[in-house]
């Protein structure tokens, strides 16, 4: 975790290939524990990835407050200090400081381009400051496929040439143009990708389709604060008209609706009263309404939500789709605290394959879930939609995180259970939530952290 870095001490350079994982990290969860205090919210991982991936466009400093000390923005900073970036991270403010004038590379590490989906935002800040970029495939949560067609559909329509060889891909291009383009779904990494490489293309680039995501807008501002000229941005229809250069800034990064929304359902699935500080309530819209809907009491002020849960909860149909639709991340955790519900609740997915692995999980603890996947060990893996049957009394057991959210909705399931749940790689959930087991810990839950924590270094 970036949180052992000394402050105002540069990261050192993390060498190709050096990728070991320390220990496997499991933890143990007593279950009946009420969750009630009050906690803030981190800034948004996949808002701090995307900033962080700009300051490949200009020379300049650029400064980003709010930075969550997580495992993705350690991963991050080592690709951006593999291409010859300087990356100072002051561990005590939670600012990052980010200095591309001198890179010395166009190709991102392997090992740790593996680690992230947000290590492809940089192929294009990279494709348009230096005109060619090699790059694999991204990686990060398994959840079916989730390829960057998008983003290489985009690139060749502004004039780049895309070769691939096995997984990883050449792009070159001496200078984009702007384009027309049209994505086939909204993606964010997408919109974001070719957001970034229309900064400095030549003319004007129109995104329609584009990705409505709080942080797509969070990092339009971001942008325009180093110079850019986009509009549009929270549409279907971004307009980029391209520049000669961009500048550096000093930006916050926004709230992470994401874990926040956790934490509200975790309080929710506990029976508990949590408030949590330091959010956007309009992000978090369809889980407002999606937790009053269920039977608990939500407290809204401009940047706050007070989460109370003291009755039976109601089952509820939830849509993960991309927003202003409920978050896919979201239903992961939901489907956790739906065990609890008093009836039959239904989620549909309509973002991710593979999505429902977690049910399995759950199961495993005795939860009463269907799906409309194909009969067989695939099943989960090709579901669409979940059916919870609820209440069940789930009953301590070892389970597994198998991605980042299912590592939080194992832990939710585990607060709810009767006796002890051990949750096996619980690094995945490590990645996106900064200090989970501490903050959970003082809302009152009953958990400890075993073995050493994952390292990139």
């Amino acid at each position: 975790m970036i949180a052992d870095v000394p402050p105002r001490t540069c990261v050192p350079v993390v060498p190709l290939g050096s990728d070991q994982v320390a220990g496997a990290r499991w933890v143990s969860v007593e279950g009946g524990a009420r969750l009630s205090g009050e906690i803030r919210t981190s800034g948004a991982k996949n808002a701090a990835t995307k900033m962080m991936a700009s300051a490949l466009l200009t020379s300049e400093p650029v400064v980003l407050e709010n930075v969550p000390s997580i495992d993705a923005i350690k991963t991050q900073s080592a690709l951006l200090m593999g291409l010859g970036a300087s990356v100072d991270w002051d561990a005590t403010r939670h600012t990052v400081t980010i200095v591309a004038e001198h890179l010395n590379g166009d190709r991102l590490i392997e090992s740790l381009a593996s680690r992230e989906r947000a290590s492809f935002v940089m192929t294009g800040p990279l494709l348009a400051r230096l005109g060619h970029v090699e790059a694999p495939r991204p990686g990060g949560c398994k959840l079916g496929a989730r390829p960057v067609n998008v983003d290489i559909r985009g690139f060749q329509a502004m004039g780049a040439t895309v070769t691939q060889v096995d997984t990883a891909y050449e792009i070159r291009a001496s200078r984009l143009t702007g384009a027309n383009l049209y994505l086939d779904y909204p993606s964010h990494t997408g919109t974001e990708n070719l957001m970034m490489a229309a900064c400095l293309a030549v003319g004007t680039t129109t995104i329609k389709n584009a990705s409505c995501e709080p942080e797509v807008v969070a990092l339009a501002h971001h942008l325009n604060r180093m110079g850019a000229r986009i509009r549009g941005a929270g549409t279907p229809k971004i307009e980029i008209q391209g520049v000669e250069r961009l500048h550096g800034v000093q930006t916050r990064v926004i709230p992470d609706r994401i874990e926040a929304g956790s934490f509200a359902i975790a309080a929710a699935a506990t029976g508990g009263e949590v408030t949590i500080r330091d959010v956007i309530p309009e992000h978090l819209d369809p889980v407002i309404y999606k937790l009053v809907e269920c039977g608990a009491s939500v407290a809204v002020t401009r940047n706050s939500l007070s989460i109370r849960s003291d009755g039976p909860l109601r089952p509820v149909e939830i849509q993960a789709i991309h927003y202003p639709g409920f978050p896919t991340d979201l239903q992961t955790p939901f489907g956790a605290l739906l065990t609890q519900a008093h009836g039959e609740s239904i989620i549909h997915e309509r973002v991710f394959e593979s999505r429902f692995r977690y049910v399995d999980e759950l199961r495993a603890l005795g939860a009463s879930i269907t799906t409309n996947g194909e009969v067989g060990a695939r099943e989960t893996e090709t579901a669409t939609r979940a059916y919870i049957y609820g209440p069940t009394q789930l009953r301590g057991s070892r389970v597994r995180a198998l991605d980042l959210r299912c590592g939080l909705a194992l832990i939710i399931a585990g607060l709810c259970a009767s006796g002890e749940t051990q949750i096996a790689d619980f690094q995945h959930a490590e990645r996106g939530y900064q200090d989970l087991a501490d903050r959970l810990r003082s809302l009152g839950a009953h958990l400890k952290v075993h073995g050493d924590p994952v390292s990139i270094a």
